[in-house]
């Protein structure tokens, strides 16, 4: 079967890097890039692009009737804090967009389809410490009820259609490459950029907020994996939980301080975007992706400062 991989949101923070990583591994011709903007980033020239809105179906069967993808990775969406500034729109957005692509798959026999959750799926009743795969989970942002929903319609399409759809819930994603999306975890990429430039940082989070964290390359790797693992390895259709680590801001700082030793950091108070990441997990069992299909982390976070830092000050 001659491979035809759809990116869709590829200019997003995980997209841009996605489509780098996936024409190094299936060719440049093989994914197509698709986005409601023209990227402009290096990839814009490397390889297919299209202009897509998971909401316009006419636009979006077109897509699908010219390439007839194999797999389609759908990474479009309002993040957390963005969501709560336009709460119907994220909706909309995250959950249409969704339906949109999969009765799509369906339609064109697509042979593998990619979905991202969120830890923003878990909420306030969701145990914190090593949050398991399966327990209370009570989202209390738009981003986190449509993560929730998305994920019971990715089960149902898997068990009602046999529509080979998979999942990962990210944690906060840390990168340089790619401008952050709008989410409460966004501090993490922020504060190296003030680092270097002001030395200082002003974080909208407490300095005891733990939170789990991610590395954009082992997000990357994670997700190839997922989607390289046979299917009979595969045992949840929902979203599997994944870890990296788990770190707070002043965790952050100490790290950054060995590098720049006068880095000052400090807090702003009353941001909305604290009641979010108070409601979330600060550590995630993520076991069963570990037995499924070997997933583990390779940066932690002194690497992921070295990198940081290194990378940016280029």
């Amino acid at each position: 079967m001659k491979e035809s991989i759809l990116v869709i949101g590829s200019n997003g923070q995980i997209g841009t890097e996605l489509v780098t990583e996936l024409r190094k591994i299936y060719g440049e011709d093989v994914v197509i890039a698709c986005d409601i903007r023209r990227p402009d980033y290096d990839i814009k020239n490397a390889g297919p692009f299209e202009f897509v809105n998971v909401l316009e179906k006419e636009i979006l069967n077109n897509t699908f009737k010219k390439y007839k993808p194999t797999q389609v990775y759908l990474l479009a969406a309002l993040l957390s804090a963005t969501g709560e500034q336009n709460p119907k729109l994220a909706w909309d957005l995250n959950m249409n967009g969704l339906l949109n692509i999969l009765d799509l798959a369906i339609e064109y026999q697509t042979y593998k389809v990619y979905w991202p959750s969120s830890i923003a799926a878990f909420g306030v009743n969701s145990p914190k410490l090593n949050t398991p795969q399966y327990c209370i989970m009570d989202p209390n942002t738009v981003y986190g009820i449509s993560k929730l929903a998305g994920e019971r319609w990715c089960e149902y399409y898997f068990q009602k259609y046999g529509l080979d759809v998979r999942s990962i819930r990210y944690p906060g994603l840390i990168s340089w490459k790619a401008a952050p999306g709008g989410g409460t975890t966004d501090y993490a990429i922020h504060i190296f950029h003030d680092a270097l430039k002001k030395g200082s940082y002003t974080s909208f989070l407490s300095a005891e907020t733990k939170l789990p964290m991610m590395y954009m390359d082992d997000a990357i790797r994670g997700t190839i994996e997922l989607m390289d693992s046979p299917a009979d390895r595969i045992s949840i259709r929902s979203s599997y939980n994944f870890a990296g680590t788990s770190f707070t801001p002043e965790d952050l700082a100490t790290e950054i301080r060995k590098h720049i030793p006068g880095f000052e950091l400090k807090y702003q108070e009353n941001d909305p975007r604290q009641a979010i990441a108070s409601s979330w997990p600060q550590s995630i069992d993520d076991k069963q992706a570990r037995q499924d299909w070997n997933w583990k982390p390779e940066f932690n976070l002194t690497k992921i400062t070295e990198d940081m830092l290194g990378n940016l000050k280029r």
